[in-house]
């Protein structure tokens, strides 16, 4: 499998497209608004440039794309505004992804995005923002040197740049599980590891001295693999290919070497990697947890952030009630789908019914993991780049 070429979200906004998909993320990007709001001000203070380059690293497509860039633009703003400042500073904003990303949903948003922050602007405040597409691996260099202000990242780094070598032997699992062998969870660890100090030493030398980085992370809060936040989010999956190899609608050679490029790191993991790459300080390292009620495939949501990695005494930032998302803008099977299904089809072709497969997914969803909430873990690191 070449990650690079068939990894990416479903594009359009159809039922089983991530734009329709992708309330997990939003609510992951309104519980970091104050760590970025506070990262992106001290940067302004500190460096006052007249343009203020940011990117967005896997900023896929649908609502989500410019929630969190239009909130870093509004706090600037504030900040100008608040100092008496007659103008913001102008935004060059860098929106990338993998070359399969839906660009052009992206780029057809676009006025009704300037539209937007225009409305946001007052007082004779221009925004001045010029977006740009980038394609590519962020495991790769993709921008010049010390041409950055300021780097995000939500839910792209739990993403691997391969399946990992020498798994052979993870048969009947599609990612680090249980019933993994030590060899496979080893590998799934140096891979991650390799690439997330890959990914640090490029954006080094992309960010200018005292440039900010937030990445946010689908993690765990601890060193224990296989907590439950980890086994909710693939499990269905595994479950539903396992149960249409026993109907015979596929095959089991063909499970068994179907491997996510996907590993869930620790807060202490993210830690030592940045202290072992050594190009940035931590400013703030912490976790949260997203709890979704997936019993009539409702959601509800629970964001805790906790000061230490080990602390279960946690403030409660949010909750949304299944209520809240009665109209369908939740549901496990069909956020299940819009992640995966392209990895999916990438590897067994026209052979597998993508309809039955997430059919199966929500029966196993409801029928088997509606008896408890089911929590997400979130990693969230801010960094300043050193000299």
């Amino acid at each position: 499998m070449e990650v690079a070429k068939v990894l990416h979200m479903n594009g359009g906004i159809g039922e089983a497209s991530y734009a329709k998909n992708s309330l997990i993320t939003k609510k992951v990007i309104l519980m970091t608004k104050s760590i970025r709001d506070e990262a992106i001000t001290a940067l302004y203070r500190s460096l006052s440039p007249e343009t203020m380059c940011i990117a967005d690293l896997g900023c896929s497509s649908g609502p989500n794309t410019f929630l969190a860039i239009s909130g870093l633009i509004k706090t600037i703003y504030e900040e100008c505004k608040s100092n008496g400042q007659k103008q913001s500073p102008e935004f060059h904003v860098f929106l990338n992804d993998l070359p399969g990303n839906d660009f052009n949903t992206i780029f057809r948003s676009l006025p009704a995005f300037y539209e937007d922050l225009r409305k946001q602007m007052r007082d004779g405040f221009d925004p001045n923002c010029f977006i740009t597409g980038v394609a590519g691996s962020f495991y790769t260099r993709l921008f010049p040197s010390k041409s950055l202000h300021f780097v995000h990242s939500s839910y792209g780094l739990q993403w691997i740049s391969q399946v990992p070598d020498g798994i052979e032997d993870n048969k009947g699992n599609i990612y680090v599980s249980r019933t993994s062998p030590p060899t496979v969870v080893k590998a799934y660890y140096e891979q991650y590891e390799r690439d997330f100090v890959t990914f640090l030493k490029y954006r080094s030398k992309e960010l200018v001295k005292g440039g900010r980085m937030i990445l946010t992370m689908l993690g765990r809060k601890n060193e224990d693999l296989y907590s439950k936040g980890c086994y909710y989010v693939l499990e269905p999956l595994a479950m539903a290919l396992k149960e249409l190899v026993a109907m015979g609608l596929t095959e089991e050679e063909k499970v068994n070497s179907f491997n996510i490029p996907i590993y869930n790191p620790s807060p202490a993991e993210v830690k030592y990697v940045v202290e072992k790459e050594g190009s940035f300080t931590i400013d703030v390292l912490e976790t949260s947890e997203l709890c979704i009620d997936v019993s009539d495939e409702s959601c509800g949501n629970t964001g805790q952030s906790a000061e230490q990695n080990d602390s279960h005494l946690c403030r409660v930032q949010e909750m949304i009630t299944p209520q809240d998302c009665s109209n369908g803008e939740y549901n496990a099977a069909h956020c299940l789908r819009a992640v995966t299904e392209p990895l999916l089809v990438s590897h067994f072709g026209t052979e597998l019914n993508m309809d039955q497969v997430f059919n199966k997914c929500r029966e196993i969803i409801v029928n088997c993991m509606a008896k408890e909430k089911t929590t997400f873990t979130n990693v969230i690191i801010s960094m300043t780049k050193r000299n």
